[in-house]
């Protein structure tokens, strides 16, 4: 029994022991390594983190370049544009008061004339033989009238032959003055100063009071300026009818001549039905005869001055879906938004702000399209344009 142990024993000590199994190239991994590996990890996704976050971060925006101006206050008119129309100051028609043939014409068509200057000259013989004739019987009438006188106080005459002396003394006087005048009106000339149109007849044709009128006159310093208001405007202009500050400025369209300033002449009592407008005329000095009769002009029916407005460029003014605004610029070149309420453009590019700004303040002109509350700017002085170069905007009527 010992014997078979001993050699079952031998037997398994022969015997190849197995291999344990280990996979080829494989090491084993230091604990140090790993918590290397950890911290690097950490490290890069903090890293990763960071950038991602300054990433989303708004940039600092650059200060934007604008146009700025003062809010400035001063005394602007009130008023209401409207288009009109030029008319004479005074229109004749010369008319030949008696009859008789042209011999003479002492004027250029298209010419200016004065009050009293000699136009037509018509034939004054046959007048001037009246008038002779009448001369001598006054002179007759009055030496039978002194004969008379003396019988009279002799008592030689009735008082009836004495009044009938001197009936005709007076009635040939009166016949004399008569022939007078018809012999003045043989020599035409102009009742006014002013500017004479195209004749109508010619030296050598038969006139008479019957006649066409032998040439028109009209005068042109000054001139009307006629225009409507619309009926809408009548509580308005009646609330400042009759004051101190009410003027009718008159000027052309292409800015030719400077603005001409007149006193309102006339307003009609009644609203014309078909067009909803009441007339007005206004006189308007016009020296150099600058303005022409019938020619279409723009104007200004100013009804009062408002005193101490505030104004900024018409620019500044802008539109939104709240309303208009203005930029206005605070010490630290920042922009504060600032709702407003406009009134009328004036001269200059300028337009009145009746709430929402004060005077001496600094509203943005320009560069307004990328600006927020907020936003830094970069101000600049505005300059407006020049007004040979500035195109002449239609003005808008009262915002009132």
């Amino acid at each position: 029994m010992n014997i078979v142990q001993e050699e079952e024993r031998r037997v398994a000590h022969r015997a190849p022991k197995p291999a344990k199994f280990r996979r080829a190239g494989v090491q084993s991994i230091p604990r140090w390594a790993y918590v290397l590996f950890a911290v690097l990890a950490v490290l890069v996704l903090f890293r990763t983190f960071q950038r991602g976050v300054d990433t989303l971060k708004p940039a600092q925006a650059p200060a934007r370049p604008v146009a700025v101006a003062k809010v400035v206050a001063k005394d602007v008119p009130l008023y209401l544009d409207e288009i009109g129309t030029c008319a004479a100051y005074e229109t004749v028609l010369v008319q030949a008061q008696v009859s008789g043939v042209i011999i003479t014409r002492n004027f250029q068509d298209g010419s200016d004339v004065k009050k009293g200057d000699l136009l037509f000259t018509i034939d004054p013989r046959p007048f001037q033989a009246a008038l002779d004739q009448a001369k001598a019987q006054a002179e007759l009438d009055q030496v039978i009238l002194k004969r008379q006188e003396d019988l009279r106080a002799r008592k030689v005459i009735s008082q009836q032959d004495y009044d009938t002396a001197v009936a005709n003394a007076q009635k040939s006087q009166a016949a004399t003055e008569a022939a007078q005048v018809n012999l003045d009106w043989c020599y035409i000339k102009s009742p006014i100063n002013g500017r004479v149109g195209l004749r109508n007849v010619d030296v050598g044709n038969l006139v008479g009071p019957s006649t066409t009128p032998l040439v028109t006159i009209l005068g042109l310093d000054p001139i009307y300026t006629d225009f409507t208001v619309a009926e809408n405007d009548l509580p308005l202009v009646r609330k400042y009818l009759g004051g101190p500050n009410i003027k009718v400025q008159t000027y052309l369209q292409d800015g030719s001549i400077m603005p001409r300033t007149g006193d309102l002449y006339f307003i009609d009592n009644a609203v014309q039905p078909g067009s909803g407008t009441v007339k007005a005329r206004g006189v308007t000095p016009n020296p150099d005869r600058a303005l022409w009769p019938s020619e279409f002009v723009r104007v200004r029916f100013i009804l009062d001055t408002l005193k101490n407005a505030t104004l900024v460029p018409a620019q500044a003014v802008q539109v939104s879906q709240s309303g208009p605004f203005v930029f206005v610029v605070k010490p630290d070149n920042t922009v504060d938004l600032r709702p407003v309420k406009p009134g009328q453009r004036q001269e200059g590019d300028l337009t009145v702000v009746e709430s929402g700004v004060k005077p001496d303040e600094t509203v943005v002109v320009t560069g307004q399209l990328a600006l927020a509350p907020g936003a830094k700017v970069a101000p600049q002085p505005y300059v407006p344009q020049s007004p040979g170069n500035a195109p002449q905007s239609a003005s808008s009527k009262s915002g009132m």
